[in-house]
């Protein structure tokens, strides 16, 4: 759980205490234990999920599965509300954190998968999650907690699509620019899991999925590629997709194969509006960006700031948003608006970054790379940015911290914004000035935040 998370700000900031009561408060009111908590009750033998009634009677078995970077804390919430009835169950997740593993029964699997790509592990683990709901009957019911990371972490490659094709995919959308929403639109036509696909193997069984979102707007088809909601996507809209980032001449040819046979109706497609094994399934939201984005505007107004939610939909290449955001704060020193001082401009969403060199970085860090010299100059302002799951990109870091004097610090460092930009190397840029945020892995996940700062 994220409650006690140490966010970390660099040393001497003496509004540090502020910041860190508000990213806190933040995090913790998208805790995914907490979420669930709150959605999932039990009185006696009735089990209520989001206001959808279970007689726990009228049920066999009870099995729990899942998959994502918050599915360990989800599955340890309805095991405090519904243990003694569980019968098995398995749970597919990042980082097998050792006070999780020890709690678990050892009827449910803790199992570790790989992310953002897919690998072996993703593979093998989903197999242990699919045995664990074989043979289910009509009067069976499965619980399902999904949260972000779940695309790679679940992973069950389609008839005639291999891993290092999945694999060699995965690392072409990550680096195109492809947005969240169109990178799971290819997965959901290359996997027998996702968009709809669980439903399928868990049919006829009865199914509550409880979601915590890591897109943008929360829309359940797109979480973790949909695997238990209806999929308006099709395989036209994928090959789509591979045309826009004109991809369909680089990606391996069995994805393409597979992607034009679906095409041309030759592949069952994914699970759609209106299919009759939906009406077992009741999907509910339980925590989001939003949700993490007003509790930081509450907790600011409470120590006195000014304080305004901009958006959550903040989207497009990163280091183009970081320029809008330092422009707002330009704003901000300057008028007042939209908030004064001491105040705070939240906004979330999930930017996308497009590769062209070899650094170290992800999508947080290159966002604050973008703003350090619009930011030039500006006195008592500050943007901060985060990764809810605590790890931006393949880094230790979940964002960073940039201020009106970042630039001149770096020129001192011999260090120029631009030549780490070309390199996408944003986490070299940030951590040799010393301004990189490290909570460390947070247990949570709902895309991203980020917080512009005047005092």
């Amino acid at each position: 759980m994220t409650s006690n998370i140490e966010i970390g700000l660099p040393d001497g900031w003496k509004i540090s205490p502020v910041l860190e009561r508000m990213m806190r408060a933040a995090l913790q009111a998208v805790d995914p234990y907490r979420a669930v908590r709150k959605t999932f009750q039990r009185a006696g033998s009735r089990l209520t999920v989001a206001g959808q009634e279970y007689d726990l009677d009228e049920i066999d078995q009870v099995i729990l599965v899942g998959a994502g970077k918050a599915s360990p804390a989800m599955a340890r919430a309805v095991l405090d509300v519904l243990g003694d009835r569980i019968s098995r169950g398995a749970v597919v997740t990042k980082h097998l954190d050792p006070v999780h593993f020890a709690s678990f029964p050892a009827s449910i699997q803790l199992v570790q998968g790989s992310h953002p790509v897919p690998d072996k592990h993703s593979i093998a683990a989903t197999e242990t999650m699919l045995k664990a709901q074989q043979g289910l009957k009509e009067h069976d019911l499965v619980i399902c907690v999904i949260s972000g990371g779940g695309s790679a972490l679940m992973t069950s490659p389609a008839t005639g699509v291999t891993l290092d094709a999945l694999q060699e995919l995965t690392r072409q959308l990550l680096s195109s620019g492809a947005t969240i929403e169109e990178m799971n639109t290819l997965r959901k036509h290359l996997d027998r899991v996702k968009g709809g696909g669980l439903v399928r193997a868990i049919h006829p069984a009865r199914l509550a999925t409880l979601i915590l979102s890591d897109v943008v707007g929360s829309p359940l088809d797109a979480i973790a590629s949909g695997p238990t909601v209806a999929d308006r996507t099709t395989f036209h809209d994928a090959l789509a997709i591979l045309d826009r980032y004109n991809l369909r001449g680089r990606t391996p040819r069995e994805i393409v194969q597979t992607l034009e046979t679906g095409a041309a109706g030759e592949i069952l497609e994914t699970v759609k509006p209106g299919d009759p094994i939906l009406a077992r399934v009741h999907n509910v939201l339980v925590a989001s960006n939003e949700i993490a984005a007003r509790a930081a505007v509450e907790s600011a107004r409470t120590d006195g700031w000014q304080a305004v939610l901009l958006t959550t939909y903040l989207q497009g290449e990163a280091r183009e948003a970081g320029r809008v955001l330092a422009a707002i704060a330009r704003q901000m020193a300057a008028s007042g608006e939209p908030a004064g001082r001491p105040g705070v401009v939240v906004i979330g969403g999930e930017t996308t970054v497009t590769l062209s060199g070899d650094g170290k970085g992800g999508r947080n860090q290159e966002m604050a790379l973008g703003a350090v010299r619009e930011m030039a100059g500006l006195e008592r302002t500050a943007l901060i940015t985060l990764a809810t799951d605590g790890e931006d990109g393949p880094t230790d870091a979940a964002g960073a911290v940039v201020t009106g004097d970042t630039l001149s610090r770096a020129i001192e460092t011999g260090v120029k914004p631009e030549d780490y930009l070309s390199n996408n190397d944003a986490y070299t840029f940030f951590d040799r000035i010393g301004a990189l945020i490290r909570p460390g892995p947070t247990g949570t996940n709902v895309n991203d935040l980020a917080f512009i700062v005047i005092w």
